[in-house]
């Protein structure tokens, strides 16, 4: 960085820095934050870098216990566990909690990657191993990053948000032999039938893009098509 004339500062950075009686607000600022930001990667590199194999699960964290996609999201940590995978969840409460205590209950390695929301509050007790994220583009990184594919439950707009980043670099060749498992027929083929009708016919994707999403109702389905696709 390069200051000339009325940009010359009229104190120095050492001065700045050893002077306890100026203001504080400098902690707060644009650039300070990239430490932050840095130190949320570095956190989630080192905690993650030896996870092995594991695949994330996402869905709603509205769904309650008892319900058929809570139990559904139970049954798909433990197939991914049984079948040798570590599972990666957003940490948080409803399917998220699902997944986590199925992989918990089948001795496997039960992964939260929660983030600060004002109405989701630390991570469900079923984490065996958690990270909490300020940054959503750092905490997405870590779900690609460490995973080997995609189960997704019926969820809402987080979990839309994620399927279709997925998907996009899927496309895009951003990454490569990524499977995406939808988790719902009932659920999710309504909007599979629009991706169809609308974005095929309008020419907005190919009709191929849609094979990059597979849809199924059985957790035995989804980690086959899992393994199959990193083979």
């Amino acid at each position: 960085m390069t200051l000339r004339g009325r940009k010359v500062p009229t104190s120095t950075t050492d001065q700045r820095l050893l002077d306890s009686s100026g203001p504080t607000d400098w902690v707060h600022t644009d650039p300070w934050r990239v430490m932050r930001i840095q130190s949320e990667f570095v956190e989630g590199f080192g905690t993650l870098s030896e996870l092995g194999p594991a695949v994330s699960v996402f869905g709603s964290a509205r769904i309650l216990p008892g319900h058929p996609v809570y139990d559904l999201s139970v049954a798909v940590g433990e197939a991914l566990v049984t079948a040798g995978y570590a599972v990666i969840t957003g940490g948080g409460p409803g399917t998220m909690e699902g997944a986590n205590l199925g992989a918990a209950q089948a001795g496997g390695t039960s992964v939260g990657l929660g983030i600060e929301l004002p109405f989701e509050a630390g991570l469900n007790p079923h984490v065996n191993l958690g990270i909490n994220f300020r940054y959503f583009f750092a905490r997405k990184t870590m779900f690609v990053k460490y995973s080997q594919g995609f189960i997704v439950l019926p969820g809402g707009y987080g979990t839309l948000d994620e399927l279709f980043e997925a998907v996009t670099l899927v496309q895009t060749g951003k990454v490569t032999n990524f499977p995406i498992v939808l988790m719902g027929t009932d659920f999710w083929s309504p909007l599979l039938q629009w991706l169809r009708d609308v974005l095929v016919s309008e020419g907005t994707i190919a009709e191929g893009d849609l094979d990059l999403l597979h849809l199924t109702d059985d957790p035995a389905e989804a980690v086959r098509i899992v393994r199959e696709a990193r083979t």
